[in-house]
């Protein structure tokens, strides 16, 4: 047990262990995403006190005000919720995997392989809205089915992953301005605006879709927190620890991929909410591991908070998130490669 640790004891004899500030930093983020997702809720053309959403979503609101927060703008901050914890925690896994804060899913081509599913039914099949989000999951596992197998040589190592799946991303980058190209008027106005990465007009199709996946997903990867994090120290000391790396690394990688991609094919690929969220989580936390739970508190956080910057922060125009994420992300990426750089990792 950590310095840093501590443990609780039952009069049954169970012993848990848990880490004070990684504990009270979780309980923070869900804290700010629940009163980030109130204050969302609330804004917009119709505004609402936090109050008054609050007596909405206990059943005490009137009639128009039920129907503004329950049929409109909930499921989009549910769809949100969901769609920031599923790209955080993809990122921390693939992150915790390669040992390379440069690992995300966004950086390495899982997320490029899902726009370029979707794409393909949007532009060869015009195929509807559920036909997209399909495109994006059978995109992005067989992304990352490629990558894998691309990446192995007696094992998967996170520097070659990482290189791996940057050039597998500038060619699926390519292959997603070709198909654009192609289409015609209609289809391409379609794919930019789903590749931008946005919330709009998310309901209740998206969220129940999404709910299974992360019910299913989201435990599994949870569950993996500790040999995770006996894999950051190497696989010939996890062999030592009697972890079983590579079903573990292909468990683990199956599950970020499928996460991914269910929230790219929920709201588009929002981009660099994958690589910022773990680390800023790590930050918080100041704890060894992949901090997991705090990395999917911390995505959805930082989602709601983009949103809100996207409808809120220009007047009448209202932007994309991934607008809002691409910016942020990429002035978080400039920074963190000069950070790497100064301290000798890259």
């Amino acid at each position: 047990m950590t310095r840093t640790s501590k443990a609780l004891r039952t009069p049954g004899g169970l012993s848990i262990r848990y880490q004070p500030r990684a504990t009270g930093a979780v309980l923070l983020l869900v804290a700010a995403t629940v009163a980030a997702g109130i204050v969302l809720i609330g804004s917009g053309d119709y505004p609402i006190s936090p109050a008054e959403v609050v007596a909405t979503l206990m059943g005490d609101g009137t009639m128009a005000q039920e129907f503004v927060v329950q049929d409109l703008r909930l499921p989009r901050v549910l769809v949100a919720v969901l769609v920031g914890a599923c790209l955080a925690l993809g990122g921390a896994v693939f992150q915790s995997i390669s040992r390379n804060p440069l690992g995300s899913p966004d950086v390495i081509g899982f997320g490029q392989g899902s726009a370029v599913g979707a794409l393909a039914v949007i532009v060869l099949f015009h195929g509807s809205q559920a036909a997209v989000a399909g495109g994006a999951v059978v995109g992005g596992l067989v992304t990352g089915v490629g990558i894998y197998l691309l990446a192995w040589k007696r094992g998967v190592h996170g520097f070659r992953l990482v290189l791996v799946g940057i050039g597998v991303a500038a060619m699926l980058t390519a292959a997603t301005h070709y198909m654009i190209t192609k289409a015609d008027l209609v289809d391409a106005t379609r794919a930019v605006l789903w590749m931008t990465g946005t919330l709009d007009g998310r309901d209740w199709v998206q969220f129940w879709p999404l709910l299974a996946m992360c019910a299913v997903l989201i435990p599994l990867v949870l569950a993996f927190g500790r040999p995770l994090r006996m894999l950051e120290m190497g696989d010939d000391s996890a062999y030592a620890l009697g972890v079983r790396v590579e079903r573990v690394r292909v468990t683990l990688m199956c599950a970020a991929v499928l996460l991914v991609s269910a929230a790219t094919a929920a709201a588009g690929p929002i981009v660099f909410v994958s690589l910022s969220a773990p680390q800023l989580a790590r930050r918080l936390t100041r704890a060894p591991g992949p901090n997991l739970a705090a990395s999917a508190c911390m995505g959805a956080a930082l989602l709601l908070a983009a949103d809100w910057t996207a409808t809120n922060a220009f007047g009448d125009r209202e932007l994309p998130v991934g607008v809002v994420t691409s910016v942020v992300g990429g002035v978080y990426l400039l920074w963190l490669l000069v950070t790497e750089r100064r301290a000798g990792r890259i």
